[in-house]
């Protein structure tokens, strides 16, 4: 006998240990990668939000608008809330405000009968240029940045701190 020979019994266990290991290497590649794909994602952090035609705007009248922007972290999605002002000043010119309060963050909403914010947190209140009038609040209300195409209003979020 041979000193090399191999059994037919231990060559079954070989070729079912090879083929067993190949099916593993092939399925479970694309399932590690599925798997932590997500945590690895790139993270959205500035886009354009469409407000709708400026022509609906009123001039020199704040008007509340409300959008959602949805996030996405591994599998977990979270959809959020914001709010708006738009203060259109006429002749394409636009200022939009968050209605968050820079003091605790609480939503500020517009008084038409003051011509002001009011923030119910404290009694904050902003001019109709998101300036700080009154109250705790340590800065203006932040403002975002605009563009206007076609003749429809763009905010680019999230907006940008004004001192």
């Amino acid at each position: 006998m041979s000193p090399h020979r191999i059994e037919r019994r231990d060559f079954v266990k070989m070729v079912t240990a090879l083929l067993g290991s190949v099916m593993t290497f092939i399925v479970g590649i694309p399932a590690i990668g599925y798997l932590i794909s997500p945590a690895q994602g790139k993270k959205e952090t500035q886009s354009w939000i469409a407000l709708g035609s400026l022509a609906s705007y009123p001039v020199g009248v704040p008007v509340a608008f409300t959008f959602t922007r949805t996030t996405t972290n591994g599998w977990e999605r979270t959809v959020s809330s914001y709010g708006v002002f738009v203060l259109h000043k006429g002749e394409g010119q636009v200022r939009v405000f968050s209605n968050i309060c820079t003091h605790l963050s609480c939503r500020v909403s517009w008084k038409a009968d003051l011509r002001h914010y009011v923030s119910p947190c404290h009694n904050g209140h902003f001019d109709i240029e998101g300036n700080v009038l009154s109250g705790p609040p340590p800065r203006p209300l932040d403002e975002f940045t605009t563009k206007i195409e076609g003749g429809n209003l763009f905010i680019q979020y999230p907006p940008y701190r004004r001192s």
